[in-house]
């Protein structure tokens, strides 16, 4: 179980640590501001596009041996990135972490379907697998800034690579190997239509939520969307799909992975405006800001290492339920917290989400890969993570685009008169933007400025609160719906 959770460690650490060693790498490798997007964001993106492929390709090849393959492309991957001396020699070495990366949330999640045949046993180790991820995320940026510190920006590829060697080293010997013994042929149509539909309408979310409703960012999303639907309807059609679309028709599954996606979408929706809410509202340094929200990833820990325990005491849909109302109640404090202005009251709600929200993310990732055939194991793993990743970027597309609506709204009616049409919209652009001209203009128009942008952030902060607790509570009705229908009808109760 420590050799499964070590990648999933680093896969998550390599989402964030980059991010603090940017202003250096800048400096160094003096990438456009074009490059530099890329840079940050091709690894999710990758990641996201080829974890449907790579799940059906574990069930075929055998799970192990895609961990390892996955574990030794990480490592030469990362080797290779640290030498990096161009920004187009990293694009192209982050763009192979994002695959090698892919290979280790459905490898690992479906190896843990086949090695633990045990209800408690399976929640638990599921449990350590989510809080691995919590717990990489939470020692990413601590751990980026001691290496940038002492040692320079490459420091931080270099640090994955000996957890990568000693995952190469032990799972030959404590892992066992399964594969799908009447696995056919991967469809390569199929995987290009998946990476398609997948890069498309993430990259348009994305748009959609740094620059709204542009064409370029509508005809993306309108595009990978029709490559989603071309893609599902071929997988009615093949004798070996990637996605198995009769896994829909069960009650049990559709209703995990249903609340699954909109936890993820709530989740990341809400989490978009508190960084900037303690920056650039409450003042807060970055350093001091991310120290504020390690209560919140070590929620996600405890919670999920919580949840088999959870299970001895109350049937699944009851914890499910019982644990989306509590983090709705999560995130509606952290919305009166940014009315009432306190930190406490913030971090509380932000620990009550997680804690809550844990263990249904766990229980719903059991629900949904015990809902497959043993031998499908990877290709359903896969596609809750893959629908984690869809519903992470609509979070914080549409949630996004809701708070700049009514920031741009509220602020416009209140701009003060004198300033410069350029500064009026970069105010009206972003927080941030408002925060540097306020900064810049100087009395008597700055103050001013900075006063009325932070409190039509608040607004725009306050109304998405209210969406995601809205989201989450209908995620719990969703919930209670599925628990209502006979046994005979699905396998929720039994599960």
């Amino acid at each position: 179980l420590a050799v499964i959770a070590l990648p999933c460690m680093v896969y998550a650490m390599d989402l964030t640590v980059l991010n603090l060693a940017i202003p250096v790498l800048s400096a160094e490798l003096r990438p456009s501001s074009a490059q530099l997007l890329w840079i940050i964001d091709i690894y999710g993106f990758l990641v996201a596009g080829f974890l449907v492929t790579m799940g059906t390709l574990g069930d075929r090849i055998g799970r192990r041996r895609l961990l390892l393959i996955g574990a030794a492309a990480f490592a030469a991957a990362s080797a290779i990135a640290a030498l990096a001396r161009s920004a187009e020699m990293l694009i192209g070495m982050r763009a192979l972490l994002g695959i090698a990366g892919a290979t280790l949330a459905p490898s690992t999640l479906s190896l843990i379907r086949n090695m633990f045949h045990h209800p408690q046993e399976r929640r638990f180790a599921i449990g350590v697998w989510m809080a691995s991820f919590s717990f990489g995320g939470v020692i990413g940026p601590l751990v980026g800034g001691v290496l940038i510190a002492t040692a320079g920006w490459p420091s931080v590829f270099l640090a994955a690579i000996p957890v990568m060697v000693l995952v190469l080293l032990l799972g030959p010997r404590l892992l066992p190997e399964y594969r799908d013994p009447a696995a056919g042929r991967i469809d390569p149509l199929s995987v290009l239509l998946s990476l398609g539909a997948v890069l498309l309408t993430i990259a348009g979310l994305k748009g959609i939520a740094e620059a709204g409703l542009t064409a370029k960012a509508l005809a993306a999303t309108v595009s990978g969307l029709v490559l989603a639907v071309t893609f599902v309807r071929r997988q009615a059609r093949i004798d070996y799909p990637l996605l198995d679309t009769t896994l829909f028709r069960q009650p049990a599954f559709v209703g995990a992975l249903s609340a699954y996606a909109l936890s993820s979408l709530a989740i990341m929706g809400v989490y978009l405006f508190i960084t900037q809410y303690l920056q650039l509202v409450l003042g807060y340094d970055a350093l001091e800001a991310g120290l504020i929200t390690i209560p919140w990833a070590l929620g996600f820990v405890v919670g999920s290492l919580a949840a088999p325990r959870l299970t001895r005491h109350a049937p699944t849909p009851t914890i499910l339920f019982a644990g989306l109302l509590l983090s709705a109640v999560g995130v509606a404090l952290q919305g009166t917290a940014t009315l009432i202005g306190g930190v406490a009251l913030m971090i509380a709600g932000m620990v009550l989400t997680s804690l809550a929200i844990a263990p249904v993310l766990t229980l719903c990732s059991e629900l949904i890969i015990t809902s497959a055939p043993p031998a499908r194991a990877g290709a359903a793993s896969a596609l809750s993570e893959t629908s984690a990743e869809f519903s992470g970027a609509l979070g914080i597309a549409v949630l996004g685009s809701l708070g700049t609506a009514i920031y741009r709204h509220q602020l416009g009616a209140q701009l003060p008169a004198g300033l410069s049409p350029d500064d009026a919209g970069d105010a009206l652009a972003t927080l941030g933007g408002a925060t540097r001209v306020a900064a810049a203009v100087g009395e008597p128009l700055g103050p001013p400025l900075a006063s009325a942008s932070q409190a039509a952030f608040i607004s725009a902060f306050h109304a998405s609160a209210l969406a995601c607790t809205l989201i989450l509570a209908l995620s719990a009705a969703l919930v209670a719906g599925m628990h209502r229908r006979p046994a005979r009808k699905s396998g929720w109760h039994q599960k």
